[in-house]
């Protein structure tokens, strides 16, 4: 049993069952349609979406996490599909999500620009992504949450970022320190970066041209 398993065995929704506050403050910059979350744990997001009319599928290691989030869902009359699955090791098909979010999903930094790179190519044409996450200055503050000392590979920065989005828009990037109150994992002090991207437009398609015959 992982350690996500572990701890999402806890009756109580151990991040909360309302959504992260920058996905909540953003959602309407995401296309209607097809939406993906990544690594969802307990469904908070992807059932805050699901209420707003979005298509929702939502990704995590954790089978007990997501077990959460199929009865959350049910519990707030929508329905979120589901998928057991390790970011590090997942394929996406290819221009198929309208929007896609990632809310602190941290993972090694070498499966983070491989799934980053798969983000890129999954989304469709003026498709978004939003991304929250814990940067290394997370060590020094005195909130809870973000990946411990040992793992600091897993955060992430905006010039990272940049880097391993190459091929969208950055519409909004930013790094901050907020308070953070999203249940007893996250809570206090923390310093994230956020980030919103667009896939460009689909280039149009080049029409044929008819040449008038000038003979006579």
């Amino acid at each position: 049993m992982s350690i996500w398993d572990e701890r999402y065995r806890e009756p109580d929704y151990v991040y909360g069952r309302k959504p992260n506050d920058f996905l909540a403050a953003h959602a309407s910059e995401l296309p209607k349609g097809r939406v993906l979350c990544l690594a969802e744990g307990e469904g908070r997001n992807a059932v805050f979406l699901a209420k707003l009319g979005f298509d929702v599928h939502a990704i995590d290691f954790s089978e007990v996490g997501l077990a959460k989030a199929t009865s959350l869902a049910a519990q707030e009359g929508v329905s979120v599909a589901t998928e057991v699955a390790d970011l590090g090791n997942v394929a996406f098909q290819a221009g198929h999500w309208n929007g896609i979010v990632s809310i602190f999903a941290h993972i090694p930094s070498a499966s983070r620009r491989a799934l980053h790179a798969q983000v890129v190519e999954a989304l469709a044409p003026e498709g978004v992504f939003m991304l929250e996450a814990y940067t290394v200055r997370q060590l020094k503050t005195e909130g809870v949450g973000g990946p411990p000392e040992d793992q600091s590979d897993s955060f992430m920065s905006l010039a990272a970022l940049r880097e391993e989005l190459r091929g969208l828009d950055f519409l909004h990037g930013v790094e901050i320190e907020r308070e953070v109150n999203e249940g007893k994992f996250h809570r206090g002090q923390g310093a994230v970066v956020q980030v919103i991207a667009r896939k460009a437009k689909a280039p149009r398609p080049v029409e044929d041209s008819v040449i008038p015959d000038k003979r006579t």
